[in-house]
């Protein structure tokens, strides 16, 4: 005879059954960092991870990693990718679809946190109830400053110098340097760069500095100004040049990646680092 029960005892019930089905089962978002250069950069975590997921998505919009291809990093991971456009990531739909049901991982050159953009996609997929985890990669934002000799916590805010346009002249990456450098604050100065493989280099983000220089006169990026450059960081051989940025601005600075860091108030240990490992003249660090 079956025992009576509610509604609720019976979906209860339901509910401890293996291989039940009444509910959907929901997936994982996995941000992925790779790291800087190549897939040498990779950690250990990062390859275990994403080789545990059932369906890999990239972008290489906010950055890209120059010493690699996307078939070595498809080689380490056994699993193909699907590389997303800005357009689709921004839009997001794609992954949080696949991440519904499925173990998702979303590889991001870099740090998967650093751009603005993840963390909404991320804040989506936690509103959906889509379980969502950071596997953290080497950052510029912690590399340029170790690279430099320069200390971490002495950076403000960020900059990156997008490229100009005939309706798209923006002037807030100099006024945000301004303000670090009155604050007495080091500036990391990202350069753009666009999907198709279109690079701003050193010399593009120092003139863009010296027209804003010229229009504003704040005193920001003179001619006597002292500038760091940094290529290619992550590779065996980085690009490390600190000096006046009437010598650095005409310099070949090579491949890219390029970034450029501006110092604000030196401690006289950054000073000698400065000279000893970027080569800066020793009378202007």
């Amino acid at each position: 005879m079956k025992r009576p029960c509610s509604d609720l005892g019976e979906l209860s019930d339901s509910l401890l059954i293996p291989g039940d089905t009444m509910l959907p089962k929901m997936g994982e978002l996995i941000f992925i960092g790779l790291g800087l250069y190549d897939e040498k950069d990779l950690t250990l975590r990062a390859i275990e991870e994403a080789k545990q997921c059932q369906v890999l998505f990239a972008e290489f919009y906010t950055s890209a990693m120059k010493g690699t291809t996307l078939g070595k990093i498809e080689e380490v991971f056994s699993s193909k990718i699907a590389v997303l456009s800005r357009e689709e990531v921004e839009k997001g739909d794609i992954i949080l679809k696949e991440a519904t049901s499925k173990k998702v991982g979303f590889l991001v050159a870099g740090d998967p946190m650093t751009a603005t953009t993840h963390v909404d996609l991320r804040l989506r997929a936690a509103k959906q109830g889509i379980t969502t985890r950071v596997i953290h990669g080497v950052s510029i934002l912690t590399a340029a400053a170790g690279l430099l000799g320069l200390q971490a916590y002495k950076f403000g805010r960020t900059v990156t110098i997008p490229f100009q346009e005939e309706r798209f002249k923006p002037t807030s990456p100099y006024e945000m340097i301004s303000q670090n450098r009155q604050a007495g604050l080091h500036t990391l100065v990202l350069l753009d760069l666009k999907e198709g493989g279109k690079y701003m280099t050193a010399n593009e983000g120092m003139s863009y500095l010296v027209e804003q220089e010229s229009n504003m006169k704040f005193g920001t990026f003179t001619q006597d100004s002292l500038v760091c450059v940094l290529g290619r960081v992550g590779s065996a051989n980085p690009l490390v040049r600190a000096g006046l940025v009437s010598d650095m601005i005409h310099t070949d600075f090579g491949d890219p990646l390029h970034c450029i860091v501006l110092p604000g108030k030196l401690h006289f240990a950054e000073k000698e680092a400065l000279v000893v490992l970027a080569g800066a003249p020793e009378e202007t660090a």
